[in-house]
């Protein structure tokens, strides 16, 4: 990318590190000086929360709309869910039912309105659904006025399909058709909204590029662009997003501020300075500050992370309240009320709870075999004592002043039973 940015918008990604691949960096940098830049990111409804692998997306159209370049569009994937995206993927996804899909579109939509302005103006962000198009179409007409426009060998290169034939795993005729829904999808933005950019993750290249050359073919007459954005992994190669017991959802109801919260916290060393330019509103100046810490004054870093990070999807007060529990938890060594609490019944507590199913019960582990070879090799704790029996009960003698049972599992997960 030899193209200097002139557009706030290309030169915040630039400097923030959130731009993989444009397919013509230098009209859309003019379209942004313009304020002209109409984008949409799609995103399927597979889960009733989307996780911090979609934020870099968000992102994106956050900064598309506060530097002022243009209008987001956020595309839900309403019809496109039905179908199922291949890319990424090592076997086919489930299909899910329609019920599924509307219940998970409504669940995932509160997230946006944490990151963008929606309305009427110029540049306020509009919600979509592509199911408004997809659902309506005929067959034997897709095919014969968008299929046609498709070349099966093209399309066998691409990542989505050339890595599970690689891998000699099966990749079903209704996968195949992803991508040209998806590029269909940005046709119908470009015919109704204007929309002239495609983004997304580095993943999606390929069907991106491949809508760049449907909406050619079938008579867009403004250009089109792409611009997509790495898939992150961390210092040690983990796949971002993930952690060892699931993914990192942005919805509170699937994962808690103080377990989001603690997320960022433990950040790699060697990670602080990038996922503060990324996952952060911070100035860059107070970035680089914050990325020269070294020693023990890391840990500070990371505490500004955690709770920046968390304050843009959870609100500034639980974040800073998440802050407040582990700081009570962790340095003072006080049992805090607010760390993650899971109710059991209390005639179920009476008759006693079986200590592995509690952990369980917790969410701290998935199953009593785990349970069980974290007590053998010291990992969980009661009331801050290490567990070592493993057909212990827990009753209501366990209970503290406060009326609770404090479970953990190493140091920094913690989970409060409370019985109602």
């Amino acid at each position: 990318m030899t193209h200097t940015a002139k557009s706030q918008f290309l030169a915040t990604l630039t400097e923030r590190g959130f731009i993989h691949q444009t397919s013509d960096f230098e009209g859309l940098d003019k379209l942004a000086t313009e304020g002209k830049v109409i984008a949409y990111v799609g995103y399927d409804c597979t889960a009733p929360s989307l996780h911090i692998g979609h934020l870099l997306s968000i992102m994106i159209l956050h900064w598309l709309q506060k530097t002022g370049a243009g209008k987001p569009l956020t595309l839900m994937g309403g019809g496109t869910t039905r179908i199922g995206d291949p890319s990424g993927r090592d076997e086919t996804r489930q299909l899910r039912s329609i019920e599924e899909i509307d219940a998970n579109k409504d669940s995932i939509k509160q997230v946006f309105a944490k990151f963008l302005t929606f309305g009427d103006g110029a540049h306020d962000a509009i919600m979509l659904d592509n199911a408004e198009w997809l659902a309506k179409l005929n067959y034997i007409e897709f095919l014969r006025d968008v299929g046609r426009h498709f070349s099966v060998n093209r399309m066998l290169t691409m990542d989505s399909a050339k890595l599970r034939l690689d891998r000699e795993q099966e990749l079903s005729f209704i996968e195949f058709n992803y991508m040209l829904l998806q590029s269909y999808d940005f046709v119908e933005l470009a015919r109704r909204y204007g929309c002239n950019t495609q983004m997304g993750g580095s993943d999606q290249w390929g069907n991106i590029v491949m809508g760049l050359d449907l909406g050619r073919r079938m008579g867009v007459k403004h250009p089109l662009h792409a611009l997509t954005c790495p898939l992150l992994t961390t210092a040690s190669g983990a796949k971002m997003g993930k952690t060892a017991s699931g993914a990192v959802w942005l919805n509170e109801a699937q994962l808690p501020a103080y377990d989001y919260w603690q997320f960022w916290r433990n950040t790699e060393d060697a990670d602080v300075a990038r996922f503060l330019k990324l996952f952060t509103l911070l100035p860059m100046d107070e970035v680089a500050r914050l990325a020269a810490l070294g020693g023990a004054d890391i840990n500070e870093a990371k505490k500004i992370l955690a709770t920046e990070a968390t304050a843009l999807v959870h609100g500034r007060d639980k974040a800073e309240a998440a802050a407040e529990t582990a700081r009570k938890t962790f340095e003072e060594g006080a049992l805090s009320t607010d760390l993650p609490t899971v109710t059991v019944a209390k005639a179920d507590l009476a008759a006693g709870i079986g200590v592995l199913n509690a952990f369980v019960t917790a969410g701290l582990v998935k199953s009593n075999g785990e349970a069980r070879r974290q007590i053998q090799g010291g990992g969980l704790k009661i009331n801050d004592v290490t567990a070592t029996d493993e057909k212990a009960v827990l009753t209501e003698r366990d209970l503290t002043a406060d009326g609770i049972i404090k479970l953990s599992l190493g140091k920094k997960k913690h989970v409060l039973l409370k019985p109602a």
